[in-house]
């Protein structure tokens, strides 16, 4: 199990480059939040809640896929199907192909309802805010966690599933740190 938590913190390390290219511009909107000795906490707080919600899905399919493992030849066409998009997902980041979008369109119906109270979360003063905020844009529609997550969940184990996708978080944690970082040096910058 280990050398797949190390590939899921790979997948997300290599492909930071799409989630700056995805949600840089949320990554930064933290950062605008709290006043200069609050800016790093309220950054690892939104990151925490993100993680989380990657976690919590995790252990939902990693349910779903458990299921599934009862029938015969169910997780060989799941782990397929994750091996096809893995594939694609290195296609697209490499800006080979961009079919990515529809496969993230297929997340869009429940961001449409989760977006009015992430927004409302984010204009929130109260300490848990970022927390709950990052838990939800965790659901923001993305390739790159769909993909990781489908593989994930081809070990047919809930909590398995869960640490991968934990695992996968981290790996993508520092990027979105340093965007919401560098975005206050930017903003001071151009002041």
């Amino acid at each position: 199990m280990t050398e797949w938590v190390v590939a899921a913190f790979l997948l997300g390390l290599f492909g930071s480059g799409h989630c700056l290219a995805m949600c840089g511009g949320i990554a930064c909107s933290p950062a605008f939040m709290q006043a200069d000795r609050h800016r790093f906490l309220t950054l690892l707080l939104f990151n925490a809640g993100r993680l989380l919600s990657y976690t919590l899905i995790g252990l939902v399919f990693g349910l779903f896929s458990r299921a599934l493992h009862t029938y015969a030849g169910a997780m060989d066409f799941l782990r397929t199907v994750a091996g096809v998009l893995m594939i694609l997902m290195g296609l697209s980041i490499g800006n080979w192909w961009g079919g990515l979008r529809h496969i993230e369109s297929l997340g869009a119906p429940v961001w449409k309802r989760i977006a009015p109270l992430a927004r409302q979360l984010s204009r929130s003063d109260r300490a848990v805010a970022p927390l709950l905020t990052g838990g939800l844009w965790g659901w923001l529609p993305c390739g790159l966690v769909y993909t990781t997550l489908l593989w994930a969940s081809s070990v047919a184990q809930s909590q398995q599933t869960g640490l991968l996708m934990l695992a996968f978080g981290f790996g993508t944690l520092p990027s979105m740190l340093a965007a919401g970082l560098f975005a206050v040096q930017i903003r001071r910058f151009l002041s």
